[in-house]
């Protein structure tokens, strides 16, 4: 069996459970499952039980969801589809960062794998797409980037911008107004005592911006130059 004889319900079932441990080491459950794909518990809990029967799921009762390995490689099938076309429709098509998410969520189920091969060729091969989300090679490796979030490393530093989620366009909209995105040098400090908030800079010119948790969570970072 391919990813295609999969259903768009089930293709996105497994991109969306691969999707909660990229970044997260914390264990995945039904509960951020429907979170993720925006059903209700119940759905999420007959889907991951159908998957499961399948064999493209492990999940202990009330224990934490996993990918089996033919789970995985059809997730990451999907991952790789939907960041490629993200990449094209910025790179090629004009899009903003900020509009691709909900297109590319379309259109990974109805390209063929001789398209998606072809748009990677175009592309030159790209390693990440336009929010710094690590491409799936066509082998299924992934190469993740040494990152963690903003809200984790500290109130003081220079940092480089490795990935931003795009999880809320509103919020991919404000970053690129303050000069934030993929590849850019943070000067870092903290913000007011007991405000939550770190006061961040883009270069080394400019005014400040102050960034709440939701911010920062958002933004995940490598150290940058001294």
């Amino acid at each position: 069996m391919s990813v295609d004889e999969l259903s768009a319900s089930a293709q996105n079932y497994l991109k969306a459970i691969w999707g909660l441990s990229e970044w997260s080491d914390e264990p995945v459950t039904l509960k951020l499952i429907a979170q993720r794909t925006g059903v209700a518990l119940s759905a999420a809990s007959d889907a991951v039980r159908k998957l499961t029967e399948q064999g493209l799921l492990s999940h202990a009762r009330y224990g934490s969801v996993e990918l089996t390995e033919v789970g995985r490689s059809y997730a990451l099938v999907m991952v790789r589809r939907h960041r490629l076309i993200e990449t094209f429709l910025v790179g090629t098509l004009g899009y903003r960062w900020d509009e691709v998410h909900e297109e590319a969520e379309q259109l990974e189920h109805a390209v063929s794998d001789l398209m998606v091969e072809r748009i990677d060729d175009v592309l030159g091969r790209p390693r990440r797409d336009p929010h710094g989300d690590p491409i799936p090679a066509a082998d299924g490796t992934v190469t993740v980037p040494d990152a963690r979030r903003l809200t984790d490393v500290g109130a003081e530093g220079r940092f480089v911008v490795e990935r931003i989620s795009d999880t809320d366009p509103a919020m991919l909209q404000f970053f690129e107004s303050q000069g934030i995105g993929v590849g850019a040098t943070l000067v870092v400090a903290a913000g007011a005592p007991f405000s939550d908030a770190l006061e961040v800079r883009s270069g080394e010119v400019g005014s400040p911006t102050l960034l709440g948790r939701s911010a920062t969570d958002a933004l995940y970072v490598s150290a940058g130059p001294t």
